[in-house]
């Protein structure tokens, strides 16, 4: 079955960098889509970054545009999420997403703290 597992959210000061990544079972990773989202305390969830499957095309929220790079490995089936110069207001849950055969699938997300 389709699984996807978030690492590397933290603790981090304002200006920081954190690096998230998933990893991604039971589909077929380079023919996807891949999505990160956040969610932060009390608001809805909302898409940051979406990458293609073969990586060329990428998107971004005007938020994070500049300070984010989005990024896949098809060989490892991952997917990346570099966050630069991290703001108090990239608080939030950070979850992987992809869309397949109907379905959209989420992991289980990763915690991004950023407070001096």
């Amino acid at each position: 079955q389709v699984q996807l597992v978030e690492s590397g959210g933290g603790l981090v000061q304002p200006g920081g960098s954190l690096r998230l990544s998933c990893v991604a079972s039971g589909f077929a990773f380079s023919y996807r889509g891949m999505r990160w989202y956040r969610q932060a305390p009390g608001k809805e969830r909302e898409l940051v970054a979406s990458i293609s499957g073969g990586g060329a095309n990428t998107n971004y929220a005007p938020s994070v545009k500049g300070r984010f790079t989005i990024s896949r490995d098809n060989a490892k089936m991952t997917v990346y999420l570099q966050m630069n110069n991290l703001k108090p207001e990239d608080t939030g849950v950070y979850y992987c997403n992809v869309f397949d055969r109907g379905i959209d699938y989420w992991g289980q997300g990763t915690q991004v703290t950023v407070s001096s």
